[in-house]
């Protein structure tokens, strides 16, 4: 269950509890939930009970209790709780949660996260004829146009020639139809071209996108480096070894079945951490679009490499030694191969390739 759903199912509980006259205030359009902070219970919570709790001429707790009763035994929710004033605390199913999310990367691949969110939503970005603003406006689009916007790019100068070779289509022509966002962030000090001949379109783009605009974008030779200290190295590497495993796997012939569960019907603490970030990929891709913030979906993607690779390192998706093939491996396999797919559609989203071997 995604953040997304968890949302949907909390709203419909509440619609469900108006339509029966147990509670009588408005139904809100969405409802919030994040994930709990430290010291909190379960895997995510929300505060729409205080936010009802006013217009239903209730207490907080009151109203959560109503909404409790009608989240029972939902699908994909393993357990609901009351904090404090009147929080609902949400503990996932862990079984449900597990084959429904990995069932949807492997049905959605690339797409996975993308959605229909900013439907109807139109939008132009103009950015300053200077190479940072260029690449960040683009990918803003691009992420934004993944969540059903529509969005037209605009510069205020000329467009620089080699701004093609780092994958920048052509701006929009003409004058903007739709409500105008600029996008300035912090100039990178350097030219398309000077960029390119010191680090080559992939390390460029993620050395002029990683940093948040405010901030200043290091281009040095650090983005080269091959080794885990450089993001961008181990979330392409993390991807490429994803991609090993699978090879690996034919060779043995194993299969991965993602209707298995990775550990159990408790899931591992680092197969659970792996889990958690790829659930969260969708909100994460909505975010990075709605604030205009690529370093977020960077940000992302630096975690799911890190989580994959512990995630490895305590339970190999293939046999090691003298162990056979077990329905673990093919679930783990599973697993590995989610996370190969958020990777490689993150990438993509940033203008970056995903190779297979590095």
């Amino acid at each position: 269950m995604t953040p997304a759903d968890l949302s949907l199912t909390v709203l419909r509980a509440v619609r469900r509890a108006v339509d029966e006259n147990a509670l009588r205030a408005p139904v809100p359009a969405r409802v919030r939930v994040e994930r709990t902070r430290p010291g909190g219970r379960g895997d995510y919570a929300s505060a729409v009970a205080l936010q009802l709790a006013g217009p239903a001429a209730l207490t907080a707790r009151e109203v959560a209790e109503i909404l409790r009763e009608r989240m029972a035994g939902a699908p994909g929710i393993g357990r609901v709780e009351i904090t404090g004033p009147g929080f609902l605390n949400f503990t996932l199913d862990a079984s449900a949660d597990v084959h429904g999310l990995l069932h949807r990367v492997r049905e959605q691949g690339l797409r996975y996260g993308h959605g229909d969110a900013l439907a109807g939503e139109a939008t132009a970005l103009r950015h300053a004829p200077e190479v940072r603003a260029a690449v960040t406006a683009h990918t803003v689009g691009a992420l934004a146009r993944a969540q059903g916007a529509h969005v037209d790019v605009l510069c205020d100068g000329a467009a620089d020639p080699e701004w093609a070779r780092l994958g920048i289509p052509a701006d929009a022509p003409g004058r903007p139809t739709a409500p105008v966002t600029e996008i300035r962030p912090v100039p990178a000090g350097a030219t398309a071209g000077e960029l390119l001949d010191r680090l080559g379109p992939d390390a460029s783009r993620w050395g002029l996108l990683r940093p948040a605009g405010h901030d200043r974008a290091p281009l040095g030779g650090e983005l080269l480096v091959q080794g885990e200290a450089n993001p961008l190295f181990l979330v392409r590497y993390a991807h490429a070894r994803t991609h090993a495993l699978t090879r690996g796997a034919t060779l043995l012939g194993i299969t991965s079945a993602p209707g298995e569960e990775p550990a159990g019907p408790t899931p591992a603490p680092r197969t659970r951490a792996l889990l958690t970030l790829l659930a969260d990929h969708p909100a994460v891709l909505l975010a990075a679009a709605r604030h205009r913030a690529p370093d977020r979906l960077a940000r992302h993607l630096e975690a799911v490499a890190q989580a994959f690779f512990d995630f490895h390192d305590a339970a190999s998706p293939l046999p090691v030694g003298d162990e056979k093939p077990s329905a673990a491996h093919r679930s783990r396999l599973a697993l590995a191969e989610a996370a190969g797919t958020v990777l490689a559609g993150g990438l993509s989203l940033l203008g970056i390739s995903a190779p297979l071997y590095l």
